[in-house]
């Protein structure tokens, strides 16, 4: 019966016939709403039901067994050394992560062919170490600052701050000296970190921050020797620069501008000259500086650009270990010539047992050392430092060869 029946019908009146029939039709329909509502209700709470016990919700899932295995090791010559500090920044440069890891990465320049190859050389487990500098058993003060001299027992610091030769296995052997560092920042940093740490680094005593630049040097393991300015045969055209030993100077006056050199930095074997043909084709200039750096424990270094040089004449009277470059690897600026020289350096080593080379610090000639000397160990080339030559533990004692 409709609702609205029941509250307008006055109390006690029974419904009329159309009223039964309405009353009817609304049960007939509101029966099967009813038990659809039923039905849904069943529906739902079976769902919670299923919900509260199941986490999954229903979901299929499946149960998989996990296998643990050894991990693969990266090939020898791409690992890290294990003392080796990771980046501390995804954002550091390439160069940044190959000084830290200590692992130098020689890589094809320019247009080189695509069957060129990227050498990795991974540093020695176990790298030589070269004794700290300065050592005050081997310095003194002098008017410009510390100066080198001889220890007690005629200690020198050729022997104590060269590097030692490593191993002891025999073959060819060659020194290879490069010079002109210090100045340019980029040069400078790609020699100490590209050229073996057997290739002896020579610098200018030009440059800011160079104690701390020859310290990096030196804890990378390269032996460093100091150039001296010298004057050239066009001075003052070319000028070497500041406090250059001039034949025109009173000995008094070139042995202080030596010591005024001599203070720039602490841990060298030896003086290199820099530039310097004329005043060392000229005995009466060159003896006494010769002479003042044999006293102080040092050796002399004739880089072999000028074959006038008496360097090696003059040796023997004054007393002080003196090797000269029997090769300049750069003396023709061009990657071909470089590597012809390269070779022919080789060959010599093969020859006598020993060679000595010398090569500025020009972009092009670190590189092509660099890749030489990466496969030069493998043909059996063993690279020295050049204090084996001012020392005498080469083949022959070369304070005595002619230039």
């Amino acid at each position: 019966m409709a609702t609205d029946d029941i509250l307008t019908r006055p109390l006690g009146a029974k419904p009329s016939a159309g009223q039964r029939l309405r009353s009817l039709r609304q049960v007939r329909i509101t029966a099967p709403l009813m038990l659809g509502g039923l039905v849904a209700g069943l529906v739902v709470g079976l769902s919670i039901l299923v919900v509260v016990g199941d986490p999954e919700g229903g979901e299929p899932s499946a149960v998989a067994a996990i296998t643990l295995r050894e991990p693969v090791m990266a090939p020898v010559a791409a690992q890290v050394p294990p003392k080796a500090e990771r980046p501390k920044s995804a954002s550091s440069s390439a160069d940044e992560v190959e000084t830290a890891s200590g692992v130098t990465v020689f890589r094809p320049t320019g247009t080189a062919a695509p069957t060129d190859a990227v050498v990795i050389q991974v540093p020695s487990a176990a790298p030589i170490r070269l004794s700290a500098a300065p050592d005050s058993r081997l310095i003194e003060r002098g008017r410009h600052g510390n100066l080198p001299r001889l220890g007690e027992g005629r200690l020198r610091s050729l022997d104590v701050y060269a590097r030692p030769e490593a191993g002891g296995g025999s073959g060819p052997r060659v020194a290879i000296l490069v010079s002109g560092l210090g100045i340019g920042q980029a040069a400078t940093a790609s020699a100490i970190t590209r050229l073996p740490p057997a290739v002896s680094l020579a610098f200018a005593p030009y440059g800011g921050d160079l104690e701390r630049t020859v310290t990096r040097a030196r804890e990378a393991g390269h032996e460093v020797l100091l150039q001296a300015p010298m004057e050239p045969f066009d001075y003052p055209d070319s000028d070497p620069g500041p406090q250059t030993l001039l034949t025109t100077s009173r000995p008094p006056e070139n042995l202080d501008r030596l010591s005024w050199i001599m203070s720039r930095f602490p841990g060298f074997v030896g003086i290199v000259n820099y530039m310097g043909a004329k005043l060392t084709s000229d005995a009466a200039a060159l003896d006494p500086v010769l002479r003042e750096i044999g006293a102080r424990g040092l050796g002399f270094v004739d880089d072999g650009t000028s074959p006038r040089s008496l360097a090696t004449t003059l040796a023997g009277k004054a007393k002080v270990p003196v090797a000269r470059a029997e090769i300049v690897l750069d003396a023709l600026a061009r990657p071909e010539a470089i590597d012809r020289e390269l070779a022919r350096l080789e060959a010599q080593a093969r020859q006598k047992g020993f060679a000595l080379a010398s090569a500025s610090a020009m972009p092009m000639s670190i590189d092509r050392i660099a890749r030489w000397a990466a496969e030069a160990e493998s043909r059996g080339i063993r690279l020295v430092p050049v204090s084996v030559a001012l020392r005498g533990s080469g083949p022959t004692r070369l304070t005595s060869a002619k230039p």
